[in-house]
C-alpha cells in the first residue's frame, strides 16, 4: 500500500529529538529566567508568552513528526492500526475537552491541552498495537 501524506522514516527520530528538546527545556524554565511572575500579562510578546509559545510550537512540531512518520515496512496493518489510533486519540481528546470546557474556566490550558493530548494518545496506543502485534508474531514462530 502506497501512503502519499506520511513522513519519511527518519522523521520520527527528529520530531523525537523535538520532543527530548521540550522536556528539560520547561522543567528547568524558571532557572533559565523565563518565569517571573512580575511579567504583565497583558502584554502579548512579553517572556512568558514568548516562551510557552515556542516551547509549545516545539513540542507540537515533534509530535507531528513522531506520530505521522513512516514505518520501516508500511503495509496495510500497519496503516490499520493507525486509523484505529488516530480514530482512538480523537475519541479521547473530544472527551476530555468536554469535560475540561466543564470543569475550568482557564482557556489557555484547554487548548494547549487539546494540541498535544490527540498525538500523544495516538503515538502511545500505535506503538502499544505495533509491539503487541509483534509480540504475538514471536510467540506464533516459536
Amino acid at each position: 500500500m502506497k501512503s502519499r501524506f506520511l513522513f519519511p522514516y527518519w522523521f520520527r527520530y527528529l520530531g523525537l529529538v523535538l520532543i527530548l528538546f521540550h522536556v528539560p527545556v520547561v522543567l528547568f524554565k524558571k532557572e533559565l529566567g523565563f518565569d517571573h511572575p512580575g511579567a504583565d500579562s497583558s502584554d502579548l510578546f512579553n517572556s512568558h508568552h514568548v516562551f510557552f509559545m515556542t516551547t509549545t510550537l516545539l513540542m507540537a512540531v515533534g509530535l507531528f513528526f513522531a506520530a505521522f512518520a513512516k514505518e520501516k515496512i508500511e503495509d496495510e496493518q500497519i496503516s490499520q492500526l493507525r486509523l484505529d489510533s488516530l480514530q482512538w486519540a480523537i475519541y479521547v481528546n473530544y472527551v476530555l475537552l468536554v469535560v475540561s470546557l466543564i470543569l475550568s474556566s482557564d482557556t489557555e490550558h484547554i487548548l494547549f491541552l487539546n494540541l498535544l493530548v490527540p498525538l500523544v494518545f495516538f503515538i502511545v496506543r500505535f506503538r502499544w498495537k505495533i509491539f503487541q502485534n509483534n509480540r504475538l508474531l514471536r510467540k506464533e514462530e516459536a
